[in-house]
């Protein structure tokens, strides 16, 4: 067992290392200050294919792994996490077309997303359905009446937190598609084009302010049944076997990761009592501390990662590495911060922005709380416990 990258996706995570630090940090504290939208930086990643990084390569893409995904995510957010934000969703919607797509939808759009020519973006939670998606209340009913006739489906309801919607050619939509015999809903999914949508509310938010998600509703849209993507009243048992996800975790180690290394080089050069604040032995431990989350966090994203390479069930290793990781950023957010000084409140370092754009991530894909369900409930069940 070893715990090294290998040398090529060490040469991949150094190339993003370098981007990162020569493209993106130039400028992200004044996208983040004006709310300015990265798409150059976004253009330059599909130049580059990493808006393809695990589409399979006949389709264009590296054709990459949710390893080699996770070191590369980690990076960007470390310079601005919004970048890696809109990568992400996007790489998610990809992979849902490669793995339950048709040839056509395949052929079609993932070499164009690959090369970011074509932007995907998510379209799943609602007003009263955040958490609890059997809520949906988005519906498509298929012309005629029908889920087994017609050629056209007709689509009404609203989405939130649509991230990257104003960059997106197309949002992969769930929509209701009846119920099954125990009265359960069916969920099925659908590209549709974003000028379908109206844009209802668009927030200014706490953080990840360069890429924005908003509220956006559909009336009466009309899609093909061409654009449907999977079986009819399967995409939620569908989007629980993607992978992608695993770049939620990764964006918390790129940030916990940012904080720690931000507050060792403050610590080192800021004096106060004739010494550098770093060799007071209380700042070290607490700096010790950052490092261990660190480290524990890309241990346990890059074991789920791994374990999705290898076609093993993640559930159990993904929402242990979501809660870890994703806490991670934030304490390490905050302990920089406090650790800056007065200093660290301010814009004039990146630390105030960290914490900003941590607290998404305990949100983000799925609240912690869920997940420390999703993590309790594969304890009890490997260890014989009663619930």
């Amino acid at each position: 067992m070893r715990f090294e990258p290998t040398p090529e996706q060490a040469a991949l995570r150094d190339d993003a290392r370098t981007f990162a630090r020569e493209v993106v940090d130039p400028v992200a504290r004044d996208l983040d200050r004006d709310g300015s939208y990265p798409g150059e930086i976004l253009a330059e990643l599909g130049d580059r294919r990493l808006t393809g990084l695990t589409t399979p390569e006949a389709y264009g893409g590296r054709g990459e792994g949710m390893v080699e995904l996770a070191l590369v995510v980690e990076e960007l957010p470390a310079s601005l996490m919004a970048v890696a934000s809109a990568l992400g969703l996007h790489l998610g919607v990809a992979e849902a077309i490669e793995r339950f797509g048709t040839d056509d939808q395949r052929e079609s759009l993932l070499p164009e997303m690959a090369a970011y020519d074509t932007v995907g973006a998510l379209g799943l939670s609602e007003e009263n359905a955040g958490s609890d998606k059997s809520r949906l209340e988005t519906t498509a009913r298929r012309e005629g009446g029908s889920d087994d006739d017609g050629d056209e489906w007709i689509l009404d309801g609203h989405k939130r937190w649509v991230t990257n919607f104003a960059d997106a050619d197309l949002v992969l939509t769930y929509a209701r598609t009846g119920s099954d015999a125990n009265g359960r809903q069916r969920v099925t999914a659908f590209l549709v084009p974003t000028e379908a949508f109206e844009v209802d509310t668009v927030w200014d938010t706490l953080g990840a302010r360069s890429v924005k998600s908003p509220k956006v509703t559909l009336d009466g849209v009309r899609v093909g049944d061409d654009r449907r993507v999977g079986e009819v009243g399967r995409a939620m048992a569908e989007r629980g076997r993607l992978d992608t996800g695993i770049n939620v975790p990764a964006r918390g180690v790129g940030i916990a990761r940012a904080a720690l290394e931000d507050t060792v080089a403050y610590t080192s050069q800021r004096e106060q009592y004739d010494r550098h604040i770093g060799d007071f032995q209380g700042v070290r431990w607490r700096v010790a501390e950052m490092a261990e989350r660190v480290d524990a966090a890309r241990l346990l994203t890059l074991r789920a990662a791994d374990l999705a390479d290898r076609g093993v069930d993640t559930t159990r290793a993904f929402s242990m590495a979501k809660v870890n990781a994703t806490q991670a950023a934030v304490d390490n957010a905050n302990e920089a911060m406090q650790l800056h000084g007065g200093i660290g409140y301010t814009t004039e370092r990146d630390v105030e922005r960290y914490l900003r754009d941590a607290r998404l991530l305990t949100v983000a894909g799925g609240p912690n709380e869920g997940h420390r369900d999703t993590v309790a409930e594969a304890v009890y069940e490997r260890h014989g416990g009663e619930n």
